[in-house]
């Protein structure tokens, strides 16, 4: 019977040692600039596609006119290594032509109209034909809003667009405003490795080991390798956006974003439990939901 306890003992003390060096290693991750205000983040889904056309000039305009904290947006690369901005890997949902944006050319994307499909009453009207809306670069909107921070996501794969991303980040000196998310792990461990000085969201697995140890009261032994999780607020039929989920992330300085959330009742619940930013195709509604608009909403 001594024997069992004394190897019981050292087996509750080797488990604690275990314990107590792998919590030690698990330090909340470091500040980035990017979150410097820590105030709560107004996150216009390309740019607000329930406004304008998502991921034009049009919606980017608008959203900063509105005073959104951030614009989000989807990159991808054209045949002859332009980066721009589109949510899809085809142009046919949005535009007026059809194929794959990775097999155009730049030329040929331009000659598109990016606000041809875009409509905000299910299909009855069109507004944005033939205003001259077209598919930006991702230079373009650089130069157009320097001051405005971006949380921007790699949607292409293949072949991959790190090293040009990379290298755009750093020719417009925008690495303490860009936020990078993806949901390619492969993509994101290389734009860590290559832009390491860029803040990142975590990908789905590293996101999931987290909600894993929270669940069990062991979210002290997650070592976080984002400063920001991006999620919805329910996954098929599992509540992600909770309370103590976000409690769990901010014990390792991570901010909790939620997307994509556009009634004004699902905003205020999140808001309620804690999240530090809500991505929403109706920035309008979030910024007069707290009190930062003039106006009425719009379509409302």
């Amino acid at each position: 019977m001594k024997q069992n306890k004394r190897i019981l003992v050292g087996i509750l003390l080797v488990v604690g040692v275990v314990y107590g060096v792998l919590a030690w290693r698990a330090r909340p991750v470091a500040d980035r600039p990017f979150f410097a205000d820590e105030g709560f983040m107004v996150i216009a889904h390309q740019g607000g596609d329930g406004l304008r056309p998502g991921d034009t000039m049009a919606a980017f305009d608008h959203a900063v006119a509105l005073g959104v904290d951030v614009l989000e947006m989807d990159i991808h690369a054209t045949a002859d290594g332009a980066i721009v901005l589109m949510h899809d890997a085809t142009v046919d949902r949005t535009t007026n032509g059809s194929g794959a944006i990775k097999e155009m050319t730049l030329a040929e994307l331009k000659a598109l109209d990016a606000g041809y499909n875009w409509s905000p009453d299910g299909g009855q009207t069109f507004p944005y034909r033939g205003q001259g809306i077209t598919v930006p670069t991702l230079e373009e909107v650089f130069t157009a809003y320097p001051f405005m921070r971006m949380n921007i996501e790699i949607k292409q794969k293949e072949p991959s667009i790190v090293q040009p991303f990379c290298q755009l980040i750093h020719q417009y000196g925008m690495e303490e405003r860009v936020l990078v998310a993806s949901f390619h792990p492969e993509t994101m461990t290389e734009f860590r490795e290559v832009c390491s000085d860029v803040a990142t969201s975590m990908v789905e697995p590293e996101i999931r080991w987290l909600y894993g140890l929270h669940l069990v009261f062991l979210g002290q032994l997650f070592a976080p390798p984002a400063e920001a999780i991006q999620i919805p607020e329910y996954s098929g039929g599992l509540h992600v956006a909770t309370g103590r989920f976000v409690r769990a992330a901010h014990a390792k300085n991570v901010r909790v974003h939620v997307w994509t959330v556009n009634e004004t009742a699902d905003m205020q619940r999140l808001i309620g439990i804690g999240v530090d930013g809500i991505i929403t195709d109706r920035p309008d509604r979030l910024l007069a939901l707290l009190g930062r608009q003039s106006g009425e909403v719009e379509n409302e």
